[in-house]
Order: C-alpha cells, then sequence, then structure tokens
C-alpha cells in the first residue's frame, strides 16, 4: 500500500512551487508519488505521518564524502605537526587509512550512514582508501549504508603512493565491485598517481562503462608536481588519458586551476565537486567556479555528513570569491539528482524525501524560499527521512538500527584505531 503523509506542505525541489495535499508515496526502487485527496480508512496508523504544520520536499545527496574518516573526530594530533598540505596528508590521513582494518571501515561507514539519513541525506558518493585493508572494503561499506537505509556510490581511491602492488590490489577491488554494483573508478589525486595507473583506470572505465572519481588541484602541490614530472598541469594530464569528458567523471576541488583547464572541463561533460569547508580547514583556498561550467554539485569531504550546512558554507565563502547568488548555491545543492538522474543511478527517485519541522517567524514561500534555506533552515529541522519510499528516520531516530549500537561499535573502533596509528 504504500506510505502517507497526511496535510504535508509538498515544496517541488525543482520548481519550487508549494502544494498542500495528502501525498502517497509508493515503496521501491522506482516508487512514486502521488497527492490525493484522502487516505483510505483502513490504512494502518503506522503507513501515515501528520505533517501539518510541516515541509515535505526531495531529500539530499552528497557528491564527495569520505566515510573512513568518521572516526577523526577528536582523535590525539600527529607526532609531526603539518606544516603544509602535502604534509597534512602524511600525518594525519595517509596515516589513518592505512590503520584500517574491516570492522573499523564497518563502524565508519554505519555512523556515515546514520549521520547522513538524520541529516536528510539519502544518497552518498564516497571515496574510499584503506591500502592495508582494501580486498572487500566496498562490499562492507555498501553493506553498512544499505543496512540502515543509504543509497550509495562508492568507489575506490586508486594510489601509487604505497607501492604498485597496493595500487593493483585497488584496481582488483573496483574491478570486482564494477561487476555487480553500479560505482566509480576512484584515483587519488595526479600527484600519486603514474602514468600506468592513469591508463589502467582509463582501461578499467571504459570496460565498465563508468567514471573516474579524483582530487584536482585540491592544492598548489598537485599543479606544481604535475608541471615538473609530466611537463603539463593536472587537468590536461587526466584528459590525455580521456579521464575528464565523461558525464559520469567526478572532479573534486578543482581550486588551482588556470582558465585553460577550467576550458577542457567546462568544454567536457565531467562534473565538479566543490568541498568549502575542507578548503578552509586545510587552508588551501577558496572555491571560484568562473569558467567552470554548470556542472558543479556539493561535497563534504568527510568533514560531516550535513548537506545543508555544506551548502551555506559555499555561500558565506563564495560570496567574496565568486558573487554568488543563494539561487546558485541551492543549484549546486541540487545538482547532485540531475548528475545520478542523467547517468541512470539508482537509488534517487522520486520517493526519497525529507519532512522539515521547520517553524519560522516570518512566511515561508516561493518568493523567499532561499533567504530561508540560508538563513533558516538547518538539519535539526528534519523530522522525518523517507528512502526509496520507506522511513528510515522517523522523529529524529534511525527507525531500521539502534543508534546507541551504531555509536557504541564507532566509539569501540575509535579506540582501536587510535592506538593503532600511536604505534
Amino acid at each position: 500500500m504504500g506510505l502517507y503523509l497526511k496535510n504535508a506542505t509538498f515544496i517541488d525541489w525543482e520548481t519550487l512551487d508549494f502544494k498542500k495535499s495528502h501525498i502517497h508515496v509508493e515503496p521501491g526502487e522506482k516508487g512514486k508519488l502521488y497527492f490525493v485527496d484522502s487516505i483510505p480508512l483502513k490504512t494502518h496508523a503506522d503507513q501515515v505521518i501528520d505533517c501539518e504544520g510541516k515541509y515535505v520536499t526531495k531529500s539530499f545527496g552528497n557528491a564527495h564524502h569520505h566515510s573512513y574518516s568518521a572516526l577523526a573526530r577528536g582523535m590525539p594530533p600527529p607526532q609531526s605537526t603539518p606544516e603544509n598540505f602535502y604534509e597534512i596528508l602524511k600525518y594525519i590521513w595517509w596515516n589513518l587509512d592505512k590503520n584500517l582494518d574491516i570492522d573499523i571501515i564497518e563502524a565508519s561507514a554505519l555512523f556515515t550512514a546514520a549521520e547522513s539519513l538524520k541529516s536528510g541525506v539519502t544518497f552518498v558518493i564516497d571515496h574510499h582508501s584503506s591500502p592495508n585493508t582494501i580486498d572487500g572494503s566496498l562490499e562492507t561499506i555498501a553493506g553498512a549504508f544499505e543496512f540502515v537505509g543509504l543509497s550509495h556510490l562508492l568507489c575506490y581511491e586508486v594510489s601509487d603512493r604505497d607501492g604498485m602492488q597496493t595500487s593493483l590490489e585497488g584496481f582488483a577491488e573496483t574491478g570486482h565491485y564494477l561487476k555487480t554494483a553500479q560505482g566509480l573508478a576512484g584515483l587519488h589525486a595526479s600527484f600519486t598517481v603514474s602514468d600506468h595507473t592513469l591508463k589502467r583506470a582509463a582501461q578499467l572505465i571504459q570496460k565498465y562503462k563508468t567514471g573516474i572519481h579524483i582530487h584536482v588541484a585540491e592544492d598548489n602541490y598537485d599543479q606544481n608536481h604535475c608541471k615538473t614530472n609530466y611537463k603539463q598541469r593536472v587537468v590536461e594530464r587526466l584528459d590525455n588519458f580521456n579521464l575528464v569528458n565523461n558525464p559520469k567523471s567526478i572532479l573534486a576541488h578543482c581550486l588551482h586551476l588556470d582558465d585553460a583547464e577550467k576550458n577542457i572541463i567546462r568544454k567536457s561533460a565531467a562534473w565538479v565537486a566543490q568541498n568549502t569547508e575542507s578548503n578552509l580547514n586545510n587552508g588551501v583556498g577558496h572555491f571560484n567556479a568562473k569558467g567552470l561550467g554548470n556542472n558543479i554539485m556539493l561535497g563534504t569531504d568527510g568533514m560531516h555528513s550535513d548537506m545543508i550546512r555544506s551548502a551555506q558554507y559555499a555561500w558565506f565563502s563564495g560570496k567574496e570569491y565568486e558573487n554568488i547568488s543563494p539561487a546558485e548555491i541551492y543549484r549546486r545543492f541540487r545538482n547532485i539528482h540531475y548528475y545520478l538522474e542523467s547517468n541512470k543511478y539508482k537509488g534517487d527517485g522520486g520517493n526519497n524525501l525529507v519532512v522539515l519541522d521547520y517553524d519560522p517567524p516570518t512566511d515561508l514561500n516561493k518568493e523567499n524560499f532561499f533567504g530561508h534555506f540560508i538563513y533558516g533552515i538547518n538539519s535539526n529541522h528534519v523530522q522525518h527521512v523517507i528512502s526509496k519510499g520507506e522511513v528510515v528516520v522517523r522523529d529524529h531516530k534511525l527507525t531500521g538500527m539502534n543508534e546507541d549500537d551504531i555509536l557504541l561499535y564507532a566509539r569501540e573502533m575509535a579506540k582501536k584505531l587510535w592506538m593503532d596509528m600511536k604505534k
């Protein structure tokens, strides 16, 4: 029979038109929405959510996440203090990912799924790295995400930084996963992959008809390394291996690009994932979309799972560096849906919804929606979340798993991870 949202105020995520109605939500991958005048009398109470005074709209998506970083919050500082972006990677993140085992990966994924869903995110594009635990890592993340109710598009971050054998194992994991699941071919960044690895990535993409997911010019170190070792810039190098002009390819960050590189991206079918807070945290610069085109999505780069927050930070930073509008930030916030739909990825259908318990002191309507989106609405207003037509969050609580169990597991694995990182 499906789910009914009673007396809902529906906000169309594309047109921002408001409609007051009961909504019938069909379950399943291809479930649809129907606006109905009445709810059948025999409908069970648990199939009805009273949405009087609430706002219902499409749920959210995260275009660039790192679930493996979920247990980093509050961890002890590295033994050596990083003095630049490369050392941040070397002393913190590359130390962390080397100490991930299957249990830690699972705990990180479970927590990421819970945090994402509770903030209204029902689809995550994740970029994973665990060089000492590669085999089965993607299936572990997928299983954890799906158990809680989170849809996904995963990849393993292939890199040569830990040796060619590790790189080959990364490709093997990617190929094994792509045989049965939707996903991408992941690479770390230009400065940790050889031409041989880029060639293998291009072959893998062609074989499985997928795209690349890679960090691009997050810091000038990436560009300087490319110019010194390959006599060209990062985007030019990737484009020479036919990795850019692909509607499934995701280029994360894209901060330190010249006009020629931006022109390549703008003329291509690739998508850019903007990660404002991460860029600010690492001190690598500010995103500026001028010359990049319209294929820009928003991500969190593993810092958290709250996409409303990510959009608001993008707005406050972009005001100074891009002269953007709230409407443009909202467009980027929603662009992930176009990316997923145009590439026929499953899991982001019309029956993925959030119910917002947002009671502002001023009117909320189509004309002033952006003002509320930037300055009023936050993830605390997410009361219920529906994924593929099923309620996965009800009254701010997960329905598919005990949150206390997830937190207990995560804390146990965090202690283990932190201890291993000290060795």
